[in-house]
């Protein structure tokens, strides 16, 4: 890479374009200017490259050279990755700035996993034994809470003439060579745009539980599936986000920070190591990654971010883990796509966005999903991104093609938000078609009566909110008995199942049993009140103990 390999001939924001002096190929890395600042091909044509450059471009000027490298981005993966924080291009942001300070010079490079680091490897085979890809040649304690398998990569297969005894090694030493002489390290390399391999695909059977009980009773996500949630300014995406990185049942968290601002993820980087685990009651950051690109860093690496998300997530799948991946948000990387086609001068779509939006969403999404690994592992990959749509409109683009992809859909509500109901995810605006596997497990697992009672409930919050829209017109006074009860139990329901407490022990996570107990004690009040009132009688419903059992110590 010493020799330039072209001119840069011209630049337009993150969009550089060049004219090369050697062959390049399209989504190769190359490093532009005389800082060689990274940089990816998006476009070849006439003998002319046209470069998105993932940095600043300030003080690039025509006449200045083009260094290729002869790769695609591609990811690092292994060891280290769990507690680590990386840009969209998976530069190690901790490490650059112990190097650096706290302002990172424009084409820093280092590496994303430290290769000085002593990993205590444990082989898993001997000697003479055939191994395919994804077979486990051994494993190191990547945190006390993961264990971390060394796998056979993609493609790679043979005899193994020689394996690494048991001891410390760094992630580039040699733990195994094959009898066609390719030697194998614990680092493996994958292009970030390109799906990992796996041996099958499996229909979703069970939920991924969240612990928050409007979402796992009401709009339950499949593990292994995805989720849109949409929602405008403050109704409590990024907060919604953060309790599913605490409770949510995936063995591996990853949060992409796409474009979102540098406080909130200054907040996140400096409260996530200090934040205890519930489930392993250690640091919650041991089994988390965070991908940080927030809105003053340039567009191309904000586009990169998900994709850099999803190839770790992939890879941790392969491993045989549950990953669940919160991207936060939707829209800054769609907007990340709007600029750089009008600076690429592509015809615009929509509402400027590229006409290759929804293609791009369905690339990213496609990546979720349950599966059998190539060492016959099963792994799952659930993405759950949230959308902050302009003024709160769910037909804009980017919400409409997403929920083209998704199966589940979290609308957040502005009012429930003001009235500082949180999850303030709207029960009329929001669905879930959930697979039959879903409510198998829910059947077998929890309560066989969980369908009905939920299609029940679902019925009586429509029948509330149709009641509280006659209330506006008429007043509650003039209603019926049997509607002013039916619109004070929906009060109550509101306060005392849909709502949850993130500082109260007993309220911030609930269990699926404990969320059916709840459920179906609404549903005997309510049918004890209609009953009562039918009759000409009273309620007779307590609607303040119904309310408190939801901080109530589970017996």
């Amino acid at each position: 890479m010493s020799e330039a390999a072209g001119v840069i001939t011209e630049i337009s924001g993150w969009v550089v374009r060049a004219r090369p002096a050697i062959p390049l190929a399209l989504r190769e890395v190359v490093l532009v200017g005389n800082e060689r600042l990274i940089g990816e091909v998006i476009a070849l044509e006439r003998g002319a490259a046209t470069i998105q450059v993932y940095e600043e471009t300030e003080g690039v000027a025509p006449g200045d050279p083009l260094f290729a490298t002869g790769q695609p981005l591609s990811i690092e993966l292994g060891p280290g990755l769990l507690g680590g924080v990386f840009d969209g291009v998976q530069r190690p942001l901790r490490s650059l700035a112990e190097a650096e300070g706290d302002f990172i010079g424009r084409g820093a490079q280092m590496p994303a996993l430290d290769r000085e680091k002593l990993w205590d490897f444990t082989p898993a085979l001997e000697a003479g034994r055939d191994v395919h890809e994804g077979d486990i040649l051994g494993s190191v304690p990547e945190t006390p809470a993961l264990a971390h398998p060394i796998v056979v990569p993609p493609g790679v297969s043979g005899k193994v003439s020689w394996i690494a005894a048991a001891g410390p090694l760094r992630i580039t030493d040699v733990i195994a060579r094959l009898d066609d002489g390719r030697e194998l390290t614990m680092l493996q390399k994958w292009r970030a745009r390109v799906r990992r391999p796996v041996r099958e695909r499996l229909v979703p059977d069970a939920p991924l539980i969240t612990g928050q009980r409007v979402l796992d009773t009401f709009f339950p996500l499949a593990r292994g599936g995805t989720a849109a949630m949409p929602g405008g300014f403050g109704t409590g995406k990024t907060v919604t986000q953060h309790q599913l990185c605490r409770w949510a049942e995936a063995d591996v968290i990853i949060f992409v920070g796409c474009g979102e601002r540098g406080n909130e993820i200054t907040q996140l980087i400096d409260e996530l190591p200090r934040l205890v685990d519930p489930r392993t009651k250690r640091l919650l950051a041991e089994r988390s990654i965070l991908i940080a690109n927030t809105s003053n860093m340039p567009v191309s690496a904000r586009e990169a971010s998900l994709f850099t998300g999803v190839t770790i997530g992939e890879y941790y799948r392969d491993l045989g883990y549950d990953v669940l991946l919160l991207a936060d948000s939707l829209s800054r990387w769609a907007e990340a796509l709007r600029e750089i086609s009008g600076r690429l001068g592509e015809m615009p779509a929509e509402e400027g966005y590229p006409p290759y939006l929804s293609s791009a969403l369905a690339a990213f999404f496609e990546r979720a999903g349950r599966v059998v690994t190539l060492s016959g592992e099963s792994g799952s990959l659930t993405i759950i991104t949230a959308i902050s749509p302009p003024a709160g409109d769910l037909t804009e683009p980017v919400t409409r093609h997403a929920g083209r992809f998704v199966r589940t859909f979290w609308t957040l509500d502005r009012q429930l938000a003001a009235a500082r109901v949180f999850p303030a995810v709207s029960t009329r605006a929001s669905y879930s078609e959930v697979p039959a596997g879903v409510k198998s497990w829910w059947s077998a697992e929890v309560s066989p009566q969980w369908a009905t009672t939920r299609e029940e409930a679902m019925k009586f919050l429509e029948e509330a909110a149709l009641i509280e829209e006659t209330a506006r017109l008429v007043g509650v006074d003039s209603l019926p008995e049997r509607e002013r009860f039916l619109l004070r139990l929906s009060d109550a329901f509101q306060e005392g199942f849909l709502q949850q407490n993130a500082y109260d022990a007993n309220d911030a996570c609930c269990t699926p049993a404990r969320q059916m107990t709840l459920l179906e004690a609404f549903m005997h009040a309510r049918d004890e009140g209609l009953g009562r009132i039918a009759n000409g009688a009273a309620p007779g419903v307590d609607f303040a103990a119904l309310q408190r059992m939801k901080t109530e110590p589970s017996s």
